[in-house]
C-alpha cells in the first residue's frame, strides 16, 4: 500500500487532471454563452453565466484541496 505522501501526490495529480477539464468546460460554456448572447438567447445567457459561476466557485475549492494535499 502507497504511503500517505504517494497517496497525497497520486490524489492532487488526479484533482489536477479535473481541474483543467473544468477550466475547458468552463471555456466552452462561455463559448456557447457569446453565441447565445448575440442570438438573441436572453435567458439562456443568464442560466450559462449562472453555471460558470458555479464552476470557477468549485475551480477554487479544488484548487484550495490540490494545495492542501501538496503541502502534507
Amino acid at each position: 500500500m502507497p504511503d500517505s505522501s504517494e497517496a497525497n501526490i497520486a490524489a492532487a495529480d488526479a484533482l489536477t487532471l479535473l481541474l483543467h477539464n473544468q477550466h475547458a468546460i468552463c471555456a466552452a460554456i462561455e463559448e456557447v454563452t457569446q453565441w447565445l448572447s448575440e442570438n438573441g438567447a436572453g435567458n439562456a445567457v443568464a442560466n450559462a453565466i449562472a453555471v460558470m459561476e458555479t464552476l470557477d466557485t468549485n475551480a477554487q475549492g479544488i484548487t484550495d484541496a490540490i494545495m492542501r494535499l501538496r503541502d502534507s
